[in-house]
């Protein structure tokens, strides 16, 4: 079976900032369960590297135009089977927080480097130029952060076949021109179909036009960004790449998003025990200090808020939202002037909406778990995966249709609900209004007890766990190594 290398930024629970993370930290063990020899890269950023128990060194190598060598440091993925390795490079990662922005919310000053620092070591690690016996067959590397890795391979005659995901198309890893030289890239790679655009240089490019194959995290989302209202300036390049180009839907950790076994809610529940789910409702209540009341249906939203995510939608929306009953919770962090926003609006809800400005793992399981709803209203939405973990958990989604959520919620319309197949509410403009009136469905389909256990159990019988994704990788790693 096939040996592959994951070139990737983040993989929980040793990094983790949003979907990349979760996706990073799950295909590769559903990989490994399907016989694959997996091996991740990622950085050895500080709150990584206290993460990493019994990681040690296997290998120094000495980057050009990097003053120190690196250290890898070889263990394995907490819980998991599958080998780490992570890049220590202290004058690189060894930095409090995010791994992309300081602590004011800006770009680290050096991101170009050190990400070019991490494709430089994929590619020796690619190659064979390390005292390592291992090489892969794949080079599977994971959004803009990895995206030199094919652009540098691409020079070599003799390599692995390489694959691109994009998990997010919004962020390019664009830099000034300077910077392509200060990397030491070629000049042969500096052109509108290679590296350049519009005079800036763009990680992103180097995997859109290099890998051998292109995917994305949704069959929608892979038709969405190639056209210029999703593309975000490389819609024409991904048009001429096309027939590379395969949306696979992710999956998610049915061992970690698990009801019936997770440790972090007050009662466990199932399908069988759905009446257990109750209580998880009324200690959500009690934690955000919102009147406990089993019959008022809580929607709860967890993710970033930012423009993406359709934050503006919905604070379009509260004033509508507010003479409605329902209650809200909300966990995220992202812009400032949407967090002010939405504290702002709690404060004056009248004990309807809390908001938690920040991320906490547990936390997301218990809203999750106690809300009646999930609410994704995003503009645009490669995957989603907090409508997958709404689903297993028979907390009902009310999305945008659009991306991966078009993908995976059916909507509750009368026919659907005959039929059996609906999972969830979905509207489609990109209006307040429109979120509004779903909001509005979601609660009509609420008051009908029968028809919303129904509703939620169908969402709970529905099957997101990586298999079907990890088999179809293992297709088109097929397909890469051909195409090489």
């Amino acid at each position: 079976m096939h040996k592959v290398l994951f070139v990737t930024s983040e993989a929980y629970p040793l990094m983790k900032t949003g979907g990349l993370g979760d996706v990073c930290g799950s295909l590769p063990v559903a990989l490994e369960s399907l016989g694959c020899d997996v091996r991740l890269l990622m950085p050895g950023y500080r709150d990584t590297l206290a993460r990493a128990d019994g990681f040690e060194p296997v290998a120094r190598l000495q980057p050009p135009l990097f003053p120190h060598h690196i250290t890898l440091l070889e263990g394995k993925l907490p819980g998991k089977r599958v080998k780490v390795w992570l890049v220590d490079y202290p004058p690189a990662y060894d930095r409090p927080g995010n791994p992309y922005y300081d602590p004011y919310g800006n770009d680290w000053y050096d991101n170009a480097a050190r990400f070019a620092l991490l494709a430089r070591t994929a590619v020796a690690l690619a190659l064979g130029r390390t005292s390592l016996s291992w090489q892969p067959d794949v080079v599977h590397c994971h959004d803009w952060q990895a995206g030199l890795v094919p652009a540098w391979l691409s020079l070599e005659t003799r390599r692995p076949a390489t694959v691109f995901t994009i998990h997010n198309l919004s962020y390019q890893g664009l830099f000034p021109r300077d910077t392509f030289t200060a990397l030491g890239l070629p000049d042969t790679l500096w052109s509108s179909e290679a590296l350049e655009f519009h005079g800036a240089l763009s990680f992103i490019k180097g995997g859109v036009v290099f890998a051998d194959r292109l995917t994305t995290v949704s069959p929608t989302y892979a038709r969405e960004i190639q056209s210029p209202e999703f593309g975000c300036g490389l819609d024409g390049v991904l048009r001429r790449r096309s027939r590379s180009l395969t949306g696979i839907l992710n999956g998610i950790d049915t061992v970690e998003w698990d009801p019936a076994h997770d440790a972090h809610l007050s009662k466990p529940y199932s399908a069988h025990r759905f009446r257990n789910k109750l209580a998880n409702k009324l200690a959500l209540q009690k934690e955000f200090e919102l009147p406990p009341d089993p019959d008022m249906p809580v929607i709860g939203m967890v993710g970033r808020l930012v423009y993406q995510k359709g934050i503006d939608l919905l604070l379009g929306a509260i004033p509508k939202l507010a003479g409605m009953p329902l209650q809200m919770v909300i966990l995220g962090s992202g812009e400032t002037r949407y967090e002010k926003a939405l504290e702002h609006a709690a404060a004056h809800a009248g004990n309807r909406l809390a908001v938690r400005i920040g991320y906490d793992e547990a936390l997301a399981h218990r809203i999750v778990a106690g809300s009646d709803m999930i609410l994704m209203p995003s503009r645009f939405e490669p995957c989603g995966l907090n409508q997958l973990y709404g689903l297993r958990y028979g907390t009902v989604p009310i999305v945008r249709r659009i991306g991966g959520l078009a993908d995976t919620v059916v909507d509750a319309t009368p026919a659907n609900l005959r039929a059996g197949t609906a999972t969830g509410f979905v509207f489609d403009p990109a209006e307040p209004a429109a979120l509004a009136a779903a909001v509005t469905r979601a609660l009509d389909g609420y008051r009908n007890g029968r028809q919303w256990k129904k509703l939620a159990l169908n969402g709970m019988r529905q099957d997101f766990s990586w298999r079907k994704s990890a088999d179809a990788y293992i297709k088109l790693y097929k397909t890469a190594l051909h195409t090489r």
